[in-house]
């Protein structure tokens, strides 16, 4: 490990650094937002299955953090402890992430069983990949300014990554899913239209829908089995093609309707033939982040391995356990508020298409919020950023309770606003993770940082889990049945109290907490200058 006392990063080590977090983004919100649904509506899961699945799998996942943290520490090669892993796992973790979303022909039981094998591996690689990179962050440089800077890079990385994602995946899935059929449309009475697909091969598991999701399709038989009950009807219709042999839909909720307007998708094709491309981009993003990076603060070099003292160091940490209930305060915050968006949108707004104009918006803005995060840092200092954003991301979520459908402005106005001071919040967290690491190095004498970001990464998953069962609850406590209309006006308050007020609730707890972290601005200098000063010695001696 070279040892310099050149802190000072380059914009385009920066870089190179934020592309890992680009990439851990195209592996985890890819995972997150199209996995259960690929599951389940693709791979023929049953939903309850999945569920537990995904249950045992994150509570090993958070249990595999802390010991990638330990191992990490006590990694030791000529490329630095935190880089190599970032290399090794590259590739496997594109193999891992490609072999989620291929569907084998097995039995059903074969199927939960390769479904749980190939999850825990890709969760298992995962955290080989992004303990590791994580606590790269705090070992390439010791300026805890330059730290921030380099977190609102990783960060807006990550944003991007995510964004790549959630926008073309939808759109790979199309272009590679594309089984070319014959359509027929013939216009019938009532506003209605008869639509005839013949395909070309036989497919299992294709999905019918119109370009825009508005229009609404069934079967001549579902629809006689409904006794013609609309409410029977959905945007879209799996089914399974027989080769020349033709499936007729009925197709309403449109004014006009044209064979172009018509997709139909083989799902297991194109989501397999998507994710291998991701997959690709994901591990040539990774190998460019080991190659651009350089690891320059080493622990002391009197430092003797010792887990148990390294993890008294980390209960004892008080700047650290703030942080890690931080941790759990903004990832609740985050999971409420986009857990519950697509059903404001639909049930509230009745517009579900707005949502996803909404939160690309929101992405967009959250790049915004993490470039800015090292200039503000610098000029208000990092625990008091972190309060103000916190309160002011609270405040302008809660007004949203006061706008009524017609103000879409608004509303999107607000959200914008709140998630442009959301986006700090991350941001500043895994940047403040270093200065844990440091102040432990500072009082201790020894320093373990994969431990440091391990612990970090285990307290933002369990707030997710938290967010989501909280947004359970209230739903629940409002009698919420997605099946009946009824039930969806009666719990629309709580759906509106989701998106509004009770995040702000979580927001002034997290920012009377974050009262209690002692690390100011002028705390942390002198840390980074005692530190320099021990490393400098160090490495005359």
């Amino acid at each position: 490990m070279p040892k310099t006392n050149n802190m000072k990063l380059s914009v385009w080590e920066k870089i190179g650094y934020s592309l890992g977090d680009g990439a851990a983004n195209i592996a985890w919100r890819g995972v997150s937002i199209f996995l259960f649904i690929f599951y389940v509506d693709v791979f023929g899961l049953d939903p309850a299955a999945v569920g537990l699945l995904l249950l045992v799998a994150r509570f090993g996942d958070g249990v595999s953090d802390v010991a990638m943290g330990v191992i990490g520490d006590r990694t030791n090669t000529k490329h630095g402890k935190f880089r190599p892993w970032v290399l090794w796992s590259a590739i496997p973790l594109g193999v891992s992430l490609s072999l989620l979303f291929t569907t084998p022909d097995f039995s059903p039981t074969g199927k939960l069983i390769y479904a749980y094998v190939t999850y825990i591996l890709f969760t298992l690689v995962y955290t080989a990949n992004n303990i590791p990179y994580g606590a790269l962050m705090a070992v390439m440089t010791g300026d805890d300014k330059e730290r921030t800077s380099l977190g609102s890079f990783r960060l807006a990385g990550a944003f991007a990554g995510g964004m790549v994602v959630q926008s073309a995946l939808l759109f790979l899935v199309m272009h590679f899913g594309n089984i070319n059929p014959t359509i027929d449309v013939t216009p019938m009475e009532d506003a209605r239209f008869k639509v005839v697909v013949t395909a070309p091969q036989s497919v299992k598991n294709v999905r019918i829908s119109t370009k825009d999701e508005v229009a609404l399709f069934s079967t001549p038989d579902n629809e006689a089995a409904a006794g013609g009950d609309k409410k029977e009807l959905d945007t879209g219709w799996s089914f399974s093609t027989t080769k020349d042999e033709p499936h007729t839909f009925i197709v309403s909720n449109i004014d006009a309707l044209a064979p172009q307007d018509i997709r139909i998708i083989d799902q297991k094709r194109g989501y397999s033939h998507a994710i291998y491309l991701m997959s690709g981009i994901m591990a040539l993003f990774m190998i460019i982040t080991f190659f651009a990076t350089k690891e320059r603060v080493a622990p002391p070099p009197s430092q003797k391995t010792h887990l148990s003292r390294d993890l008294k160091d980390l209960i004892t940490n008080r700047p650290w356990v703030i942080l890690l209930i931080m941790g759990l305060v903004f990832c609740i915050y985050g999971a409420i508020k986009m857990s519950v968006t697509v059903m404001y949108f639909k049930y509230f707004l009745h517009n579900e298409l707005l949502a996803a104009t909404y939160m690309a918006m929101l992405m967009g803005i959250s790049i915004a919020g993490a470039a800015a995060t090292s200039p503000l840092g610098k000029w208000l200092g990092k625990r008091n950023l972190f309060i103000y954003a916190l309160l002011l991301t609270g405040a302008l979520n809660s007004l949203i309770f006061f706008c009524g459908p017609e103000d879409i402005h608004a509303i999107f106005v607000l959200g914008v606003g709140s998630e442009f001071f959301s986006a700090i919040l991350p941001t500043l967290f895994f940047a403040m993770l270093g200065d844990a690491a440091d102040y432990s190095e500072f009082v201790n004498g020894r320093r373990a940082t994969g431990l440091v970001y391990s612990a970090g990464s285990f307290s933002t998953k369990v707030g997710g889990g938290i967010g989501a069962a909280i947004t359970g609850w209230v739903l629940a406590a409002f009698a919420y049945d997605g099946a009946n209309p009824q039930a969806i006006q009666g719990a629309i308050p709580g759906i509106v109290w989701l998106m509004s007020w009770i995040p702000m609730v979580v927001a002034l707890l997290g920012a009377a907490i974050m009262l209690l972290y002692p690390l100011n601005q002028t705390k942390m200098t002198e840390i980074t200058q005692e530190l320099a000063r021990r490393r400098s010695t160090a490495e005359n001696a």
